[in-house]
């Protein structure tokens, strides 16, 4: 491989501030996969018949790796980001067929006694192949034919992964939106998805609970209010009307309060039904002043009232009858409608036991009681951060967070620094994904977030995970280690 763009004083380059806390990440998480898969009695932690003995061979084999990114071409990883993209989607797809069901998923490609995850490859694929294609000549993210080629980059491999039956994977390649949005994607697509979390949280978790003494369910009259409000404001941002926004708040408020009171103390009855007639009468006056006016914002505003509107009432419906029993389950268990402490709600009730013992310093390490007995499923992978709350406590859970918290910052200086556009897309999709994993992971381990199962980079046990996170990485830093000696390909 030619490296034309390696002079004697490369290696002064490249980012070893970034290399160290990727060394330090991996020496804390084979401590912690020693915590989480020891059993009484073992002699020996290094055998490779042990999680800890095996986890140094992936650790070994990833800093290998990472060196030999290194030592590659940066044009490279801009020449075949396509290639790299295509073949990645064709593992991925034929995944989907795979005979070989572990734990419920067709995620896995067996070839002997290896065992690969090409979901986790694809990140790093998909991330090539945004930079690529948003650093093009002529893209323009404002454009809507060029904003729906990079979401067909993202969507497509999220389908295929979905087919897997590895929804949580699936849904870390949304991330990627964080990386448009630096790039000019406008706002409100990023708060539409904002929205829409909230619609479903708030009118799920307070669906069965009436407002007082009246027949309007809590959850359908906020998130209606929710959807009058953000209306307006989204109206005031985007035109600059503000007779507009008065009107619209105004109207929309004003009938519910009136509805609201006249429920109460004269006749009971659902005000959810004159909100809806409400919200109708905000979409006409929408689309009249869009017609009046011919500004394309009102027209977008229209669809965002209207797609809230129906999204909510769908909402119940793919959570009754499109999700799987098990995700069904667990989303009712993190929003309080269950409890289920033996079934769905166990994982998590154990790992909050873990972490609470552990204390301010922990018991030490191969001295958690919670961990050793194996009271928490997966815990030394999906769950392995409960196993760093028992033995180092707060304080050595702080200090990870510290050093996730510090590589991602890291990754986010350093794609800033980037002189063209493939580096700096590249750079921001890198610290996305990290960012994604880690605030999903210790929010499930700590009942925060739904239990998606994924796992804590460079801390979860596993050679797929361990890989794919070592090659997102070295390719930035090779990228970022050659910014000022590129010579064309990148842009």
């Amino acid at each position: 491989m030619p490296t034309t763009d390696k002079p004697l004083n490369f290696w002064s380059q490249v980012d070893w501030i970034t290399i160290a806390l990727y060394i330090g990440l991996m020496a804390f998480g084979w401590i912690s996969i020693c915590g989480a898969s020891y059993t009484y009695g073992e002699n020996d932690i290094f055998a490779l018949s042990t999680r800890s003995g095996m986890q140094i061979i992936w650790i070994g084999t990833s800093i290998c790796l990472g060196f030999v990114i290194l030592m590659m071409d940066t044009r490279f990883f801009d020449t075949f980001s396509y290639v790299i993209y295509g073949v990645l989607l064709l593992l991925l797809f034929a995944t989907i067929f795979n005979p070989h069901d572990i734990k419920g998923s067709h995620s896995w490609l067996v070839i002997g006694p290896l065992r690969l995850q090409p979901a986790e490859f694809g990140k790093f694929a998909t991330a090539l192949a945004l930079a690529k294609l948003m650093s093009s000549y002529g893209f323009n993210i404002g454009r809507w034919k060029h904003f729906a080629a990079a979401c067909a980059v993202i969507f497509i491999p999220m389908l295929c992964i979905v087919g897997q039956r590895e929804t949580g994977s699936a849904l870390v390649y949304l991330t990627f939106f964080l990386v448009l949005y630096r790039e000019g994607m406008p706002g409100s697509i990023l708060f539409t998805g904002v929205a829409m979390v909230v619609y479903f949280v708030v009118g799920i978790k307070y669906e069965s609970v009436l407002m007082l003494d009246t027949p309007t369910s809590v959850g359908r009259f906020v998130v209606l209010t929710l959807v009058q409000i953000f209306t307006a404001c989204m109206v005031d941002v985007y035109t600059k009307q503000r007779r507009q926004t008065r009107l619209i708040l105004g109207y929309g408020l004003g009938v519910t309060v009136l509805a609201m009171l006249f429920s109460v103390y004269v006749i009971p009855f659902d005000v959810t039904w004159i909100q809806l007639l409400s919200c109708a009468a905000i979409a006409v006056y929408l689309l009249l002043n869009g017609l009046r006016t011919r500004l394309p914002q009102y027209f977008l505003i229209l669809g965002f009232a209207v797609g809230s509107v129906v999204f909510f009432y769908s909402a119940d419906y793919v959570l009754n009858n499109v999700m799987e029993p098990h995700q069904r389950v667990r989303i009712n268990v993190l929003l309080g409608l269950d409890e289920d402490l033996a079934g769905a709600g166990y994982n998590v009730h154990q790992s909050e036991i873990a972490i609470g013992s552990g204390g301010l310093k922990g018991k030490g390490f191969l001295n958690g009681t919670q961990t050793k007995l194996k009271f928490v499923p997966e815990q030394d992978t999906d769950f392995i951060f409960c196993t760093v709350g028992e033995e180092e406590g707060f304080v050595g859970s702080a200090g990870v967070l510290l050093m996730f918290l510090a590589l991602i910052l890291r990754l986010m200086k350093l794609a800033e620094r980037q002189p063209f556009t493939f580096g700096r897309i590249y750079g921001y999709s890198v610290a996305s994904v990290f960012l994604f994993h880690v605030f999903i992971n210790v929010g499930m381990v700590l009942g925060l977030t739904p239990v998606i199962g994924i796992p804590l980079p460079f801390f979860s046990y596993g050679g797929s995970s361990l890989w794919g996170f070592t090659i997102l990485l070295f390719i930035f830093l090779r990228i970022d280690a050659g910014r000022n000696f590129a010579q064309g390909g990148i842009r």
